[in-house]
């Protein structure tokens, strides 16, 4: 089973909204049911942490995905090694994972950047905020909303992918 692992700063936002949408975009396929797991922790998490309210508040009345028992947890070696491919909302998680992690380097991308048909150029010298998810923590419902929206239009192209993927 492939294991994927979304990360943020404190995983209680971003990647707890990833996890959740994913997990119930790959329990409706046929396809991927069965053959991938997910998980998600942050770079700067405190362990056992809720879900933001506006998080859990917008995946329900969305989509109907329940968050509310979602625990944060900070990224550790265990988690890096077991994941077959780690999602970051940032290029600043990514560098921040590869920095501590170096032998991740392979499997380490931004959730935008894994999901764009073309190249991304790394060594570009203005930073591409395009290839982020902007943090919603302490801004109203309606940011949390685009957020988790920008997060699903990502997930839906990565479900295409990974379908790609098994057919080849």
């Amino acid at each position: 089973m492939k294991q994927i692992l979304f990360v943020c700063t404190g995983n209680i936002c971003r990647s707890s909204m990833a996890e959740g949408l994913f997990r119930k975009m790959i329990e409706r396929d046929e396809k991927l049911k069965g053959k991938i797991s997910t998980a998600s922790a942050g770079t700067s998490a405190f362990d056992g942490e809720m879900a933001s309210s506006n998080s859990v508040k917008v995946l329900r009345s969305e989509w109907g995905v329940d968050i509310r028992s979602h625990r944060s947890r900070a990224i550790t070696k265990e988690l890096i090694d077991k994941a077959d491919l780690i999602l970051t909302m940032t290029r600043e998680h990514k560098r921040a994972i590869i920095r501590f992690y170096p032998d991740a380097k392979q499997k380490v991308f931004t959730l935008k950047e894994y999901v764009v048909e073309g190249k991304v150029d790394e060594n570009l010298e203005e930073y591409n905020f395009a290839l982020d998810v902007a943090d919603p923590y302490g801004m109203p419902e309606e940011v949390y909303r685009r957020c988790a929206f920008e997060i699903q239009d990502a997930l839906q192209k990565l479900v295409m992918k990974l379908k790609r993927e098994i057919i080849e």
